[in-house]
């Protein structure tokens, strides 16, 4: 009885580890099968020459000849200009002319005239280059007679300014790619600058006054740093000192949820129809499209101009988190209104504004991409539609480390197939080894008993 006993147990064992093998190489399969390309191999596109070119001939042509460029779906730069003349240049340098009607310094005009007008809180206008008119926008608590007296002023402005009503409301997105948390509020970190001497987290201006003191978990225990100077309303940053005055290891690095990062290399304006990348602790990696520039938002905290307007949703908590697309800074997030469940707009405090008013240098990735954070590196354009990526992968320095148990049961990871087919392997070893000492004790008593 005993015998048929361990005969049952080592054939369970022996068909329990060839499913287990079995089962591990389905595993692997499948994680290999699914797992995505790797993000130097996205198809880059031509859009950052075309951007250069765009926003060159605008600064040559001047704003009285031109109403701004943009990117087309083929990544090659557009231009509005206002005559053939200068439409004959920007056919020349290889970019593609639009005749338009109304120049930049009219629509800076029109942008003027709204504001100086009485405040409405809830409402916001961009420049919409695309179709050369300004669009004003009113939330849902702008009231009946102030979209009323706004839309009769837009009236007397030469028939440019177009009136939308959007849903939801403008708010800031207090509450990213690492959460910082005060008793202000809940934000998260945008880039790390330095001024040389000293390093510093770059983040919305809305998210705490000067003296907020920051923390990276809700009891109070690990600190951050301290706001020491921040810009809100007006602009939207404001710089938070490191406590030890040190940003540390993969200070290059913006995260992305899951342990991982893209490694910063510089700092740029976005283009119009350039695609970008937003991080934040509330809703991840998000992407979508650069809609315009110097937005104007008329916040219930108050007035916010120079913004970039953009289709990528955020939620609370993702206020300060960084933008950016091809491992380039564009921006940090200042609020907009929608969720990531509807969609809807969201506006980001350009990066390069930031830094000159604060007269500091991000922190980037050294040349060799070996995360040397102390060293800036100078501004760059970056204009890249359609297929581009975040940037380089990096692994995030500081985050909470993500668990052994969750790597494990992650579908598209590879190790818990690997893992099932080892503990199969050991199993049928074992039973091999069990099998074998057994038979040789056996043995052995057999032989004892004979020859006493």
């Amino acid at each position: 009885m005993r015998h048929a006993r361990r005969r049952l147990v080592r054939r369970v064992t022996r068909l329990a580890a060839v499913g287990g093998l079995l089962l591990g190489g389905t595993m692997v399969t499948r994680a290999v099968a699914s797992e995505p390309p790797d993000a130097s191999a996205v198809p880059r596109t031509y859009a950052a020459s075309a951007g250069d070119s765009g926003s060159e001939l605008v600064a040559r042509l001047g704003t009285s000849r031109t109403a701004g460029s943009w990117i087309g779906a083929d990544g090659k730069a557009v231009v509005a200009v206002t005559d053939e003349g200068a439409a004959a240049e920007v056919r020349k340098a290889g970019a593609q002319a639009k005749l338009v009607d109304h120049s930049m310094d009219e629509m800076k005009s029109a942008t003027s005239t709204l504001r100086s007008a009485p405040r409405v809180a809830g409402t916001a206008w961009v420049m919409d280059y695309r179709s050369n008119e300004v669009v004003v926008q009113g939330d849902s608590t702008v009231s009946a007679a102030d979209w009323s007296r706004m839309t009769n002023l837009a009236a007397d402005m030469d028939g440019f300014v177009r009136m939308e009503r959007t849903e939801g409301a403008f708010t800031t997105r207090l509450n990213g790619a690492l959460p910082l948390l005060s008793t202000a509020g809940r934000c998260s970190a945008g880039f790390n600058v330095t001024d040389g001497q000293r390093d510093f987290i770059l983040t919305a201006g809305h998210c705490g006054p000067n003296g907020s003191v920051w923390f990276a978990d809700n009891r109070g225990r690990q600190q951050i740093g301290q706001t020491i100077q921040q810009s809100f309303p007006g602009g939207d940053f404001s710089l938070v000192q490191y406590a030890s005055g040190d940003a540390g290891a993969g200070a290059d690095v913006v995260s992305i949820g899951e342990g991982k990062g893209v490694r910063i290399t510089g700092s740029a304006d976005p283009a119009v129809g350039q695609k970008v990348f937003r991080s934040g602790s509330t809703s991840g990696l998000r992407d979508g499209e650069v809609t315009a520039l110097n937005a104007t938002v008329n916040y219930p905290e108050g007035t916010v101009t120079g913004l970039i307007e953009t289709n990528v949703c955020a939620e609370p908590g993702d206020s300060g988190g960084p933008m950016f697309s091809e491992g380039v800074a564009l921006g940090v997030t200042s609020g907009g209104s929608g969720d990531c469940n509807a969609g809807g707009t969201t506006f980001f405090q350009p990066v390069t504004k930031a830094l000159a008013a604060l007269d500091m240098k991000l922190i980037v990735a050294a040349q060799n991409g070996s995360g040397q954070g102390a060293a800036p590196a100078p501004s760059q354009d970056a204009g890249a539609p359609g297929d581009a990526s975040p940037g380089s992968s990096a692994p995030v320095a500081g985050e909470a480390a993500v668990t052994l148990l969750s790597r494990l049961a992650d579908p598209k990871n590879v190790g818990p197939g690997l893992l099932v087919i080892a503990g199969s392997l050991v199993a049928l070893a074992a039973t091999r080894f069990i099998r074998a000492e057994q038979d040789r004790k056996a043995y052995r008593r057999y032989y004892s008993a004979t020859w006493g």
